[in-house]
């Protein structure tokens, strides 16, 4: 047998440490030119929080985030006060993912069915919209948070819609023409997907006139708002069509949208559906459930004009969720699309879903358990923080006491400083070195031997938390294949 004969110890480069490096940690290069330990950390979700101890209806939650005031709001149906419509505002702390709430109130004493909530930036108001069963109408407030005792006040009671019972009511908040555009299904023409524009002034809001985007009954409406192209998107299922899931893209001219033509994203029925839209890859995410399907899906948009073009469906959940009402958010502070809902096939633990989008196409990590009991996610989106970085999922709880409370979770999504491939360079070297110092990099081709406990002949890969593994992790980047316990030959 021939012996190895282990590569010259050549390849070695040296460089200033930005932070603390240790010795045979995975080192990527930083655009400065300094170099960095690899680092990162794993989504996770606070402790649950319940903001209402009576019954919260999930197809009657909403939340949204007010950036003037850095709080979150969320709207929701109070099965224990006579289902009237309810709002309480809330404050994340970042510091151990938790949050905390004011005082309930309430903004309409009469049922309110599938609310839904928007802010207004330019204005620097919440908008919630929702139908009034008891009058026929689709009706809506504007409220203004006072942060320093996370309340909030409301105008009078605007209708958006009079005469017939609105359903599966969405609302959008479009940053271009400043304008709140809500969509929903028109119970009195035929049930068909109906959006009208709305204007805020002061602690009110004026509408324009109805538009049909589906001459169909339509459902399962989510809206969302494509920012680099200034568009509506509206994701719904489509009753007129097999129960396909649709979308269309919106137009906001002036008090007045017009519409595209519908494009099918899932020829199959489509029992639920929920947007949100990626800042970072400018294409819409839409995670939906494929009825009958054995697994949960979601699928990426690309707006183009007034239309919509999507990639292939990639499965978040392998097992059957509920479907029914899930929720969908963006981390703009790591670019990940997160989806939340309860896991049909595991009790209905609720789960969160975390994916980064890649072209026209999305990539899955492992889901995360926020809920033990069973769970039904708001039938809205996951609001992002900017001011922490971290969403906010509300939702009903099925494992308190009494079941089915109004709760809420913090989520922080997964970080990390390696990008690809490309920005890892080796293995620190030589030892330990200290924020500013000359580190050592065993490059590629070199044998690193600072490492223990590898197997010989194994490929490993770096982590997304700067360990080493025998699996690859996202995005998958090769450290190198083991000649020994204690030596890795670095190959990047």
């Amino acid at each position: 047998m021939v012996a190895y004969v282990p590569p010259k110890q050549a390849g070695k480069y040296k460089a200033v440490a930005s932070g603390a490096i240790t010795n045979g940690k995975p080192v990527i290069v930083n655009s400065t030119g300094t170099v960095s330990q690899v680092s990162g950390s794993a989504t996770s979700a606070g402790t649950s929080v319940v903001f209402e101890t009576g019954v919260t209806e999930s197809l009657g939650m909403a939340a949204t985030f007010d950036s003037n005031s850095n709080r979150i709001v969320i709207a929701y149906q109070d099965g224990g006060n006579s289902n009237y419509g309810t709002a309480i505002v809330g404050t994340i702390d970042s510091s151990d993912n938790s949050i905390s709430f004011g005082t309930a109130v309430v903004y309409h004493s009469a049922n309110s069915n599938y609310n839904t909530a928007s802010f207004d930036s330019n204005s620097n108001k919440v908008v919630i919209a929702f139908t009034a069963p008891a009058d026929g109408t689709g009706k809506s407030y504007v409220g203004t948070v006072d942060p320093s005792d996370n309340s909030i006040s409301f105008g009078s009671a605007v209708n958006f819609q009079a005469g017939a019972r609105a359903s599966h009511v969405s609302s959008a908040f479009d940053s271009n023409s400043n304008k709140v555009a809500i969509f929903y299904e028109d119970n009195g023409n035929s049930n068909y997907g109906t959006g009208i524009v709305g204007t805020v002034s002061g602690t009110s809001i004026s509408y324009g006139s109805e538009a049909v985007f589906e001459s169909a009954q339509v459902s399962a409406i989510s809206a969302t708002f494509d920012s680099s192209n200034n568009k509506v998107v509206i994701a719904y299922r489509d009753h007129g069509n097999s129960n396909y899931g649709t979308a269309v893209i919106g137009t906001i001219s002036s008090t007045s949208i017009s519409f595209g033509t519908p494009v099918v994203f899932e020829s199959a029925t489509t029992t639920g559906c929920s947007a949100t839209f990626d800042t970072n890859s400018n294409k819409v995410f839409i995670a939906y459930d494929d009825h009958g399907a054995t697994t949960q899906n979601a699928i990426i948009g690309t707006v183009s004009g007034t239309s919509i073009s999507f990639g292939t469906a990639v499965a978040y959940e392998t097992g059957v969720s509920t479907g029914n009402v899930l929720a969908t958010g963006f981390d703009s502070s790591t670019n990940k699309v997160v989806v939340g809902y309860g896991d049909a096939g595991d009790s209905n633990k609720g789960k969160i879903s975390v994916g980064s989008i890649s072209g026209t196409s999305v990539s899955f990590e492992t889901p995360v358990e926020f809920d033990a009991g069973a769970t039904v996610p708001g039938y809205c989106e996951i609001p992002f923080d900017s001011n922490t970085n971290r969403l906010l999922l509300p939702y009903k709880d099925g494992n308190t006491d009494p079941a089915q409370a109004g709760a809420a979770v913090v989520i922080q999504t997964s970080a990390t400083n390696l990008t690809s491939s490309e920005n890892f360079i080796g293995l620190a070297s030589g030892g330990t070195y200290a924020d500013t110092a000359e580190a050592t990099i065993d490059v590629v081709g070199t044998v690193n031997k600072d490492q223990s406990g590898l197997t010989a002949g194994q490929t490993y890969y770096v982590q997304t938390d700067g360990t080493l593994g025998t699996s690859a992790d996202d995005p998958s980047v090769v450290a190198g294949t083991a000649i020994s316990a204690t030596e890795l030959i670095v190959k990047g």
